[in-house]
């Protein structure tokens, strides 16, 4: 797998007035990236599941794999001309499809490509694919939504807003929860781990990662889910660090989290 510093290092340097913006794009790289023969570190896969909430079990969580792979996926989003930067990039939707458990003595192969580059009212939208196989069977495939801004943030939504579903559990997320997670996932967006690098990208505080948000729903969701399933998120609100939290279950098997006023962060369904 690349190093993760390294490529955002490189993510860095291309945010630079004068250096990134002439370095994109306006198409997607005609590329697909592959690493075969990823193993699980069992002593990386418990401390995944102490952050985002998880039991400890040698099964991996349905979102363990992004992590496995997220260094791929990242490789992708850094090569030359990507139309969309790195740095600052807001993670806007998710879809993961298991479709058998996997344990952690199983060896994955994976591969990243990315599609449907599309405008948005605040900038451009991206879909990044990252598929795991075992033995030449495909077993997961999550599709990120990446939106690149090409303003600051807009601000709060407009508009009547509905009422919020009765909340099922509170949850205080504290302040380390965006390095602790960049830790064991190789994020290390600044909007997510810095005060200084969250305001140059119009948050007046670091954000819980999106990843983070979706993870801990679905460790709440744990003892519910089958062995073949595909649960899709949209991130609404950004979660800010720290923060207070209430995690709603939904029916016909959605879910739901608000902060204390009302507002959504994430809307989720497990089909």
């Amino acid at each position: 797998m690349p190093a993760p510093g390294a490529l955002y290092r490189r993510a860095v340097l291309g945010a630079l007035p004068g250096v990134g913006r002439g370095r994109r794009g306006n198409d997607l790289p005609a590329v697909e990236l592959a690493v075969r023969g990823v193993r699980v570190d069992r002593a990386h896969l418990a401390d995944y599941d102490r952050v985002c909430g998880f039991r400890l079990t040698d099964r991996l969580p349905g979102t363990y794999p992004h992590i496995l792979g997220f260094p791929l996926a990242l490789r992708l989003m850094t090569t030359p001309g990507f139309p969309i930067a790195l740095t600052g990039v807001v993670h806007v939707g998710n879809r993961i499809t298991t479709h058998r458990p996997i344990t952690a003595d199983e060896v994955l192969d994976f591969t990243t490509y990315a599609q449907d580059l599309r405008p948005h009212d605040r900038g451009r939208q991206v879909d990044v694919v990252l598929v795991g196989s075992v033995d030449g069977e495909e077993v997961w495939r999550g599709v990120s939504t990446y939106l690149g801004r090409d303003r600051t943030p807009g601000g709060r939504e407009r508009g009547e807003r509905p009422t919020p579903p009765t909340a099922t559990a509170r949850w205080r997320v504290g302040p380390r929860v965006g390095t602790e997670y960049a830790r064991v996932s190789g994020d290390h967006n600044p909007i997510h781990t810095s005060r200084l690098g969250a305001r140059l990208f119009g948050f007046r505080q670091p954000i819980a990662h999106g990843m983070w948000s979706k993870a801990r729903c679905l460790a709440a969701l744990e003892t519910r889910l089958p062995d073949e399933y595909t649960v899709e998120v949209t991130f609404k609100l950004p979660v800010p660090l720290p923060s207070t939290v209430n995690f709603a279950v939904l029916p016909d098997d959605g879910f739901a989290l608000h902060d204390s006023g009302g507002r959504p962060h994430l809307v989720g369904l497990v089909r």
